[in-house]
């Protein structure tokens, strides 16, 4: 099925059609290519709005997800019983935030797009839409050992070697 990249920021200059590929080879990895899924890239603006009414921090952050499937287990693909249910949700990427990040540990943004801090960015919100959660110890272990097999996939079938950054993403747990 469909995904529907929306960039709704003017701060940063992306590269859509690489960013496209990463997410379609990330779906690939994922086995979830069939769903239909949004990106949203927005600036630090806009994802501090949306993450003050959603999760009451009014703070910019790199990534927040709205899953279609909100009691999916971790793990578990989606069973839909209508077409129109195949749909895995919406990630916001928060550009500006992550273009910052990049500048202070000397990283690309394209590639940061697809993988940040010990997380990957895209995939860290993929895997939300999954069912994966971080609210405790047991949850965040589990989403990480999922994250790392997709990294690990994603260099795999890219020829690429990137690199997560040293330090946490502040969205993080």
């Amino acid at each position: 099925m469909g995904l529907v990249l929306r960039n709704l920021q003017k701060v940063v200059p992306l590269r859509r059609a690489t960013l496209r590929k990463d997410v379609d080879t990330l779906r690939h990895i994922l086995g979830v290519q069939k769903f239909d899924m949004g990106i949203i890239c927005v600036d630090n603006r806009r994802i501090q709005r949306i993450n003050n009414i959603y999760r009451k921090k009014n703070t910019p952050t790199d990534v927040l997800a709205f899953p279609f499937y909100e009691d999916l287990r971790p793990g578990r693909l989606p069973c839909p019983i209508h077409r129109d249910e195949l749909n895995l949700g919406d990630i916001f990427l928060g550009v500006e935030y992550l273009t910052k990040t990049c500048q202070n540990e000397s990283q690309d943004i394209h590639g940061v797009l697809t993988f940040l801090p010990h997380q990957v960015v895209t995939a860290h919100g993929i895997c939300h839409l999954l069912g994966y959660r971080h609210e405790t110890e047991e949850e965040w272990a589990e989403m990480l050992q999922k994250e790392s097999y997709i990294f690990t996939e994603f260099n795999r079938l890219t020829g690429r070697l990137l690199e997560p950054l040293t330090k946490k993403c502040t969205q993080s747990r």
